[in-house]
């Protein structure tokens, strides 16, 4: 069984978007994505340094065009590092000008954070134009209930569960991503974040992260206002595979819940850790992590023990991921 994911923010690089656009296809999908968000894309994903994508109005529509970009040339044919594209009519091309064979799309599809909005799309709840409209106006929400007062988050690396709880609750921090595997993301204010650095957990690493606020808690309150009412302006549709959510791991049980789980997600903690639980017992045997991947590939190796990875960063991985999601897919 297969799952595709999709990763949140804090996982966006500086120039990662630069190889996918060798295809003249991409380029193109992403110029209209650009369109649509009414942001320069090109420029932020290949030419703009760490603090300008940082920013979360910038952030959260690069990350949902970067996965929805390198899924479209996962299972809509993409070029891969190397291949002869001549000859090409405006659809990208493989393995030396030939069509790539059809891959089974996946069985089961969760997204972290903002990679749910990317999900949503995976899974055809929303079209790509209505997730990234949704996403364009999430970003400008969140950012201006960040730009009320310093906030951040940082990842709790180790320590013992009921210990990471106390040193949280002790510094009135929020635990706003359950990630599992070890690994909890403290959310507050930019005192109370540089007071669990300085008090950190026994035998826990307190790293920060690139984000400008305090997602997933109540600090994000007077967003969620907002990206309800560009909601409401939206037609879902139902899920075409298993899309899970990351409330509680649970998989959405209409196109309708899933546009509700969205909005209230903003301001309520993100259960990774339930979402790959969830993968386990559905079965799940292969996972494909979306551009830029890597960051939930890596959280794999000891949230879903067993489970073979690739992690897309460019078109150099989509023979592999391919692979697996021939080896892998369709099974459900």
């Amino acid at each position: 069984m297969l799952a595709v994911l999709c990763p949140g923010q804090g996982a966006q690089k500086p120039g990662m978007l630069t190889p996918w656009l060798a295809d003249p296809a991409a380029r193109d999908r992403l110029d209209g994505y650009a369109e649509t968000v009414g942001l320069d894309l090109v420029a932020l994903g290949t030419t703009a340094d760490a603090e300008t994508i940082r920013d979360t109005r910038v952030a959260q529509p690069l990350l949902v065009a970067a996965s929805l970009l390198s899924f479209h040339a996962l299972v809509d044919g993409g070029t891969a590092a190397g291949d002869d594209v001549s000859g090409s009519a405006g659809g990208g091309v493989s393995d030396g000008g030939r069509a790539p064979a059809v891959v089974p799309g996946p069985d089961v599809v969760a997204g972290h954070s903002v990679g749910e909005l990317a999900a949503a799309a995976v899974a055809g709840v929303l079209s790509d134009d209505d997730a990234l409209t949704l996403v364009r106006e999430r970003g400008a929400a969140m950012a201006d209930a960040a730009a009320a007062r310093p906030t951040g988050m940082a990842a709790v690396v180790g320590g013992q569960p009921a210990q990471v709880t106390e040193a949280l609750d002790r510094h009135g921090l929020t635990a706003a991503n359950v990630n599992g595997g070890g690994q909890v993301v403290a959310a507050g204010t930019a005192e109370q974040l540089a007071a669990l650095q300085a008090d950190p957990p026994q035998r826990a690493r307190v790293v920060p992260l690139p984000v400008a606020g305090a997602f997933h808690t109540a600090h994000m309150a007077p967003a969620v206002d907002r990206v309800r009412a560009a909601a409401a302006a939206l037609h879902p549709a139902e899920p075409a595979v298993t899309l899970l959510s990351n409330a509680d791991g649970e998989p959405v049980t209409s196109g309708t819940a899933a546009l509700d789980r969205l909005v209230a997600q903003v301001a309520s903690p993100v259960r990774w850790d339930l979402c790959c639980a969830q993968m386990l017992a559905l079965g799940v045997t292969g996972a494909v992590e979306l551009c830029p991947g890597g960051v939930l590939t890596g959280l794999a190796r000891r949230t879903l023990p067993g489970v073979e990875t690739v992690a897309l960063t460019g078109p150099a991985d989509l023979p592999a991921a391919r692979d697996l999601m021939t080896r892998h897919g369709g099974t459900r």
